[in-house]
C-alpha cells in the first residue's frame, strides 16, 4: 500500500477564521480601497450579511489594504457593554485609537539633575491611552463635545506625519450598538454625530461597520442622514466558480482530490455560503483521506452524515431555544417557495392556511416575528418584507419534518 504523506486539513470552519483561500471578495476589497482614496471623506463603509457569509474574515483582509495605503487602523468587536452609555462608547474608541497612536509624540520634556554630576534626560509624551483619556476628561461640555475635541486634538499631531493619510475606525458586530432612551443614553447617536462633524471639517477619519442585516435599519432609525454617510456592501453566497475555487485551491499538493461530482455536491449542499463550504469540505477531506488510506476504490462523500453533524453544531442550539409555536411558524415560512428570499406577512398567513390545521393571522405572525427577530432568526428587511436570519435555515427546518397535518411544499433539494 502506498504511504500517504501527512497533510493537515486545510479547511477552517471556525467563526471568523480565515479560510485557506478567500474566494470571491475582490469587488468588496476594491470598493474599500476606493473609499480610502477620497480627498474628503464623505462616505464610510457598512459590511452586512447573514451569519456565515464571511464578514469578519473580509474585515481582516481590509486592514492590510488600509495600512498599505498609509491609514492607521483602530478597531475591535463591539460588545453590548461597549454601547451601554455615551461615555463607554467614547472610552471604547479612545482605547482602540491608542493602540494605533501610542508611538506618536506630543512633546519632549528635558529634565536636568541637581549637582556637579548631574545628567540631562528626556521623556516623551505620546498619544497613548493615558494621555488620550486625560485630555478627554479635561474637556468641557457633553460627551459628544469632549470626544470631538479629543479626536481633533489627536489629528493635530497625527497630520504632521507625512506617511499617515488618515485613520480607519473599524468595528465588527456593530449591530450591538443602540441608543437607550429609557436611561437617556445615546451612544450610537453620539458616535454618528461625532464622525459626521469631523468629516465636515475634512478630518480624514473613516468608519467601517460590520454587522448583521439589522444594522443599517438601526442606523437609519437613529439618524436619518446615515444613508448618505455610508456605502453599503451586502455579502451574499459565492458564485459557482467562486465556490469551486474555495473548494479546490486549498487541495494543491494534497494527497486528497475532490472530483467534479464531489465538488458539485458540496456546492449544492453548502448553498455557496463560505462557512458551510469550509465545514463540509473539512469533514469531506477527513473522510476522503481515510478512504484513500484504506484504498477504498471509489471514495464517496458521506453527505448525509456531514449534514447531520452541521445540523447539530450550527442549527440545533438556536432551534432548541424556540417555543413550539415559534417552530411551527418558521416551518410555515420554510415551506414557502424560495424561503431564503424575502417574504411578507401576508404570504406567510396565506401559506399557513395551506399547511396548518389552524392558520395564523397577520397580527399573530407579526408579534411572533418580533420575538424571532430578537433571537436573530428573522430580520425585517425594508419595505415591510422579512427574511430568515440564518443561511439555509429553511432547509434545516424541512429536514426536521415537523409538518404532518397537511402536505408541505418543499423548497428545493435538501
Amino acid at each position: 500500500m502506498e504511504t500517504i504523506k501527512p497533510f493537515p486539513n486545510p479547511y477552517r470552519p471556525g467563526a471568523g477564521h480565515s479560510p485557506p483561500y478567500l474566494a470571491g471578495r475582490e469587488k468588496e476589497q476594491e470598493k474599500f480601497s476606493k473609499l480610502l482614496d477620497q480627498e474628503v471623506v464623505i462616505k464610510n463603509l457598512i459590511l452586512t450579511g447573514l451569519r456565515g457569509t464571511g464578514k469578519t474574515v473580509l474585515l481582516e483582509t481590509l486592514k492590510p489594504i488600509g495600512i498599505s495605503k498609509e491609514w492607521l487602523w483602530a478597531g475591535a468587536d463591539l460588545s453590548e457593554s461597549a454601547s451601554v452609555s455615551e461615555n463607554s462608547i467614547a472610552i471604547r474608541l479612545l482605547t482602540d485609537l491608542a493602540v494605533a497612536t501610542s508611538q506618536i509624540i506630543i512633546d519632549v520634556k528635558t529634565k536636568t539633575g541637581i549637582g556637579f554630576a548631574s545628567e540631562t534626560s528626556k521623556s516623551a509624551r505620546t498619544l497613548d491611552y493615558k494621555n488620550l483619556v486625560e485630555y478627554f476628561q479635561s474637556q468641557p461640555g457633553l460627551v459628544s463635545d469632549k470626544l470631538k475635541s479629543t479626536l481633533e486634538w489627536v489629528w493635530s499631531y497625527v497630520k504632521n506625519n507625512s506617511k499617515i493619510r488618515g485613520i480607519v475606525f473599524a468595528y465588527d458586530e456593530a449591530q450591538n450598538m443602540s441608543d437607550n432612551t429609557k436611561d437617556k443614553e445615546y451612544p450610537l447617536s453620539v458616535l454618528l454625530d461625532v464622525f459626521q462633524s469631523l468629516q465636515r471639517k475634512q478630518i480624514p477619519f473613516i468608519l467601517v461597520f460590520v454587522g448583521l442585516p439589522t444594522l443599517l435599519s438601526k442606523l437609519v432609525e437613529t439618524r436619518t442622514y446615515t444613508e448618505r454617510m455610508f456605502e453599503v456592501v451586502e455579502l451574499k453566497s459565492l458564485s459557482n466558480n467562486e465556490c469551486k475555487a474555495a473548494i479546490s485551491i486549498p487541495l494543491v499538493n494534497s494527497p486528497v482530490r475532490f472530483d467534479k461530482v464531489a465538488i458539485k455536491l458540496i456546492i449544492n449542499r453548502s448553498g455557496g455560503y463560505p462557512y458551510f463550504i469550509q465545514f463540509i469540505c473539512r469533514e469531506t477531506f477527513d473522510s476522503f483521506l481515510s478512504q484513500v488510506t484504506r484504498e477504498v476504490p471509489n471514495p464517496a462523500v458521506p453527505m448525509n452524515e456531514i449534514i447531520a453533524k452541521l445540523d447539530s453544531e450550527f442549527f440545533a442550539g438556536r432551534w432548541n431555544n424556540l417555543s413550539d409555536r415559534q417552530r411551527e411558524l418558521l416551518t410555515v415560512v420554510a415551506t414557502i417557495q424560495n424561503p431564503e428570499q424575502q417574504f411578507s406577512l401576508q404570504e406567510v398567513a396565506e401559506q399557513s392556511k395551506k399547511v396548518l390545521k389552524k392558520s395564523l393571522g397577520g397580527s399573530q405572525i407579526n408579534q411572533m416575528f418580533i420575538k424571532l427577530t430578537e433571537k436573530g432568526l428573522v430580520y425585517k428587511a425594508r419595505h415591510g418584507k422579512y427574511t430568515l436570519g440564518i443561511p439555509m435555515l429553511g432547509k434545516y427546518i424541512l429536514r426536521q419534518g415537523l409538518l404532518n397535518s397537511k402536505a408541505a411544499h418543499p423548497s428545493g433539494q435538501f
